[in-house]
C-alpha cells in the first residue's frame, strides 16, 4: 500500500468513527428530548431546594424557555455518550500504538472519565448546596432572588467542569511520573505549592464563601495524594524505561 492509500485509509476510517460517536450522541439526545424539562427540574433541584417558600426561577428572554432544557438534554446526551465517544477514538488510535502503550494509556483514559463523573456528582450533591445556601442566605432583606435559567445554566456548567477537571489531578500526576516529566520525590517537593494552589483555584472558581472554597481545594489536595500513591507503586523500571 502506498503511502497515499495508507492516508486515504486513515481518513476514511476516521471519518466512520466521527459518524459513529454523531450517530450515537444523536441517538441519545433523541431517545432524551421528551424528558427535556424535566432534566432541567433535576439540574435546577439544588437551587429550587434553597429558595424561599414560593420564590421561582425566571426566563429574561423570549427562546430561553425552549433553549435551556434543549441545552440541559444535549449536555445530557453528551455525558452519556461520552464512554462510546471515548471508544471510537480509541479504536481509531489503539492500532497506532504499542502493546505497552495501550497498557498504559488504557486505564488512565478510563480512569480519567470516571474521575470526571465523579467530580461533577460531587459538585451537584456536596457542592451545590452549600453554594446555593449561601448565596441565597447573602441576599439582603427585600430583595427577591429570581435567578435567570440561562445564567444558571451557564454557572452550573463552570461549576461541573471546574470539579470534574480538579478530579483528575491523580491522572495527570501518574501521566507525568510515567512520562519520566517528573519524580517521585520532585512531586513531594511540590507538595506545599500545590496546596497553595488548590486554595487558590478554589476561590477562583467557587462563590467567595469560605466553605465551598474548602470543598475545592480539599479535595484537589487530597487528589494529589492519591496521585502520590500511584506514582509510589509504580514499578522502578516503568520510569527508567519511559526517560530512557
Amino acid at each position: 500500500m502506498t503511502p497515499t492509500e495508507n492516508f486515504i485509509t486513515h481518513l476514511v476510517e476516521l471519518r466512520n468513527r466521527l459518524l459513529r460517536a454523531v450517530a450515537g450522541l444523536l441517538l441519545i439526545f433523541v431517545g432524551l428530548f421528551p424528558f427535556a424539562d424535566k432534566l432541567y427540574s433535576v439540574l435546577a433541584a439544588p437551587l429550587l431546594a434553597k429558595l424561599p417558600q414560593g420564590a421561582q426561577m425566571i426566563a429574561t428572554a423570549v427562546t430561553t424557555p425552549f433553549f435551556v432544557p434543549m441545552k440541559v438534554t444535549m449536555l445530557a446526551a453528551f455525558l452519556l455518550a461520552l464512554p462510546w465517544i471515548l471508544y471510537q477514538c480509541w479504536a481509531f488510535v489503539a492500532p497506532g500504538l504499542y502493546t505497552h502503550e495501550k497498557r498504559m494509556l488504557l486505564p488512565l483514559l478510563v480512569a480519567s472519565l470516571i474521575l470526571f463523573f465523579i467530580g461533577m456528582t460531587f459538585a451537584y450533591f456536596a457542592v451545590f448546596p452549600v453554594v446555593f445556601g449561601f448565596l441565597v442566605g447573602s441576599a439582603p432583606q427585600g430583595v427577591a432572588v429570581m435567578t435567570d435559567i440561562a445564567e444558571y445554566l451557564d454557572f452550573v456548567i463552570g461549576m461541573f467542569l471546574a470539579f470534574g477537571f480538579a478530579f483528575e489531578v491523580p491522572v495527570a500526576v501518574v501521566l507525568m511520573a510515567l512520562m519520566g516529566w517528573v519524580t517521585l520525590a520532585q512531586l513531594k517537593e511540590a507538595r506545599a505549592y500545590v496546596i497553595v494552589g488548590a486554595f487558590v483555584l478554589g476561590a477562583i472558581f467557587t462563590p467567595p464563601d469560605i466553605v465551598s472554597q474548602f470543598m475545592l481545594a480539599i479535595p484537589l489536595w487530597i487528589l494529589y495524594e492519591a496521585g502520590l500513591l500511584v506514582v509510589r507503586w509504580l514499578p522502578e523500571r516503568d520510569a527508567s524505561a519511559t526517560s530512557a
